[in-house]
Parts: structure tokens; C-alpha cells; sequence
């Protein structure tokens, strides 16, 4: 088995989803402004400094999608990829999916932002795979709680350990695997990978990199 792996915000995007979803909703008029964007900006900070709480992170993140039903919810994330999520997808992106899936590797989008955010985003990507935080679900509607372990920092590996499992593997099945990301949040998975590769990585990335002799690449 050979896995393509690859991380989705400020990778595979020029931008952070679930910071954009927030600022979208806030831009909708669905979250109020004074009390929302301040908290956004903060949380979105903390992830970059490595000092994020995941779990205080989703109620925040997570709380909103318990607020409305479903069908609102989904035409408002059409509007979404319309207007936020399709500029941040560069070519480069695209061609570098697509050049692992034409080396038949199994493509797989492991990401710490919730599922109901990024399914549709795989799909753009034509990625079958989507290892996600998940928010719990009641008959079809957001109860505004995270199901399970969040996919963060080690959670990433727990998950992906997990979905190898359900396929009847382990890592000793992975004959090679890439794993593609601009965080230092994930150095818990690119340590364990054969290929981890540094997308336009930030500052502890970098310096992680070049102690490790990682590529660094650009999808800009």
C-alpha cells in the first residue's frame, strides 16, 4: 500500500478553512461580529504558536452548526466554496493531487477541521478519503459536540492508525507514504511517514526541515 497524504489548511489551500468559515459566517450575518471575530482571530493564532486547546477550540468552532438545521447549514457552505474555498485552490495544488493519483497511491486529506467544512473540499479535490474531526450528528442535525478523537497534532496519527485498521492494515502494510503540510502542529505524523514533505511551512516547520533534511516545496 502507498498512501498520498496530505494536509488541508495553508496546504493544499492558500488559506485556513475553518478560519474562514467563521469569518464567512460572521459576513453573513449569522455570527455577530464583536462577539465572534476577536475569539476567531485568537484561536487561529494560538493554532500557529502550537498553544491551541483543541477541544475549547470546537466548542467554539462547533457550538454554530447546533444553532441551525442542516439544509441551512448546507446552502450556506455552497455559498462558501463558491466565494472562499475555490480562490484558495492553486493550480499546483491540484496537479500535485493528481500526479499521486496517476501513480495509483491512495489519496487520503487528514485534517483537524471538522468534516461538515471539509467534505466538500475533497470532493473538489476528487480525494475519496477524508480523515476529519468529526461533530456528533442526531438524526442528520449538529448537536455542537465533537464525536471521538480529534484529528490534532497526535490525534492525526491515532486516526489515520485507526482508518488503517478498519482497512484490515497497519503500518507494516504502508510500503510507502507521503505526507504533505505547512504546520509544525504535524510533525507527530510526518515523523512517522517515509516521505514527510514541508509545504510553504511555517517558521518551526522550516527549522524542523532543515534539522531532518525534509524537502521543502511551494504550492503557491
Amino acid at each position: 500500500m502507498k498512501l498520498a497524504l496530505f494536509d488541508l489548511d495553508n496546504t493544499l489551500l492558500a488559506g485556513d478553512s475553518d478560519f474562514e468559515w467563521a469569518q464567512f459566517l460572521i459576513a453573513q450575518g449569522v455570527l455577530d461580529r464583536e462577539a465572534y471575530e476577536a475569539r476567531n482571530l485568537e484561536f487561529y493564532e494560538q493554532y500557529k504558536a502550537g498553544t491551541l486547546d483543541i477541544h475549547v477550540f470546537l466548542d467554539f468552532q462547533l457550538k454554530p452548526l447546533s444553532r441551525h438545521p442542516r439544509s441551512q447549514l448546507d446552502a450556506w457552505h455552497a455559498l462558501f466554496m463558491q466565494t472562499r474555498i475555490l480562490p484558495m485552490i492553486g493550480p499546483k495544488a491540484r496537479d500535485l493531487v493528481n500526479q499521486h493519483r496517476t501513480a495509483g497511491h491512495r489519496l487520503l486529506i487528514i485534517t483537524a477541521t471538522n468534516s461538515f467544512v471539509t467534505a466538500p473540499i475533497a470532493r473538489e479535490f476528487g480525494v475519496p478519503v477524508l480523515i476529519a474531526t468529526e461533530p456528533e450528528q442526531r438524526a442528520g442535525e449538529f448537536t455542537g459536540l465533537a464525536a471521538g478523537i480529534p484529528c490534532f497534532r497526535e490525534g492525526k496519527v491515532k486516526r489515520l492508525e485507526a482508518w488503517l485498521a478498519e482497512q484490515g492494515a497497519d503500518w507494516s502494510d504502508v510500503e510507502r507514504s507521503w505526507f504533505y503540510s505547512d504546520s509544525h502542529n504535524d510533525l507527530f505524523l510526518m515523523e512517522r511517514v517515509t516521505d514527510p514533505i514541508a509545504v510553504d511551512p511555517d517558521p518551526q516547520l522550516t527549522e524542523a526541515a532543515r534539522a531532518h533534511g525534509w524537502p521543502v516545496m511551494s504550492l503557491r
